[in-house]
């Protein structure tokens, strides 16, 4: 399915995304009855969790989802969004279609009927967003190594780095300081995946802290 814009520019904020998704994912029809369970925006894309039993209360069979003990199922959306010389627009899809997009949170996760295949897209995508969720946060002052090296744009590459900020418009970026140079360097959080804390600035303060951290963060 391709992008559908609204002229009427009625979208503007996050609240009118939220509400123009819950109506996208709220309807009926002679047989079907779809309600939106939770949704949640992660940069310009709305991963929604959405309710679907028949009304007349007998059991939805479904080829992909398991059915639960009240007869429904639960499957998750995709919304991408965008904004076109002001105009408001999505392009959505189910997750059993093989979306690229999967940065859904663990909660939405939870909401979500099993699935039949184990070797569905909807899996594979589930996968992802897990996998996702597993990178790392990393606190200011962690000191880290890499999965793997990182090849900069000057052809040099790093792997250890140090958590840090710098600012810019009164504003604190997140950045990394290279061990190996002292310089900074941006990093995705997609580059994080895989990485290995080798020491903690909050457990610097305390033995006790030390010895919990070890435990808890390699």
């Amino acid at each position: 399915m391709g992008w559908f814009f609204y002229t009427d520019r009625h979208v503007k904020t996050y609240a009118h995304g939220k509400a123009e998704i819950t109506r996208l994912c709220t309807f009926e029809t002679d047989t079907r009855k779809t309600v939106l369970v939770k949704a949640c925006k992660v940069g310009s894309t709305w991963y929604a969790a959405a309710k679907v039993t028949h009304v007349d209360g007998s059991p939805v069979e479904d080829a992909t989802y398991a059915t639960y003990e009240d007869g429904s199922i639960t499957f998750a959306a995709i919304f991408l969004t965008r904004y076109d010389e002001g105009c408001w627009g999505y392009k959505d899809m189910e997750e059993s279609a093989g979306p690229v997009e999967s940065r859904a949170p663990l909660s939405l996760l939870a909401l979500l009927s099993d699935l039949k295949d184990p070797d569905s897209y909807a899996h594979a995508w589930r996968q992802r967003c897990r996998d996702w969720a597993a990178i790392p946060d990393y606190d200011e002052g962690d000191r880290i190594k890499l999965a793997a090296p990182v090849t900069l744009t000057d052809g040099s590459t790093c792997q250890i780095v140090t958590v840090t900020h710098y600012r810019r418009g009164g504003k604190k970026h997140r950045c990394y300081r290279i061990e190996e140079t002292g310089g900074l360097v941006r990093l995705s959080k997609a580059a994080l995946a895989g990485s290995e804390l080798l020491s903690s600035a909050k457990s610097g303060a305390s033995p006790v802290l030390a010895e919990f951290f070890s435990g808890t963060r390699s």
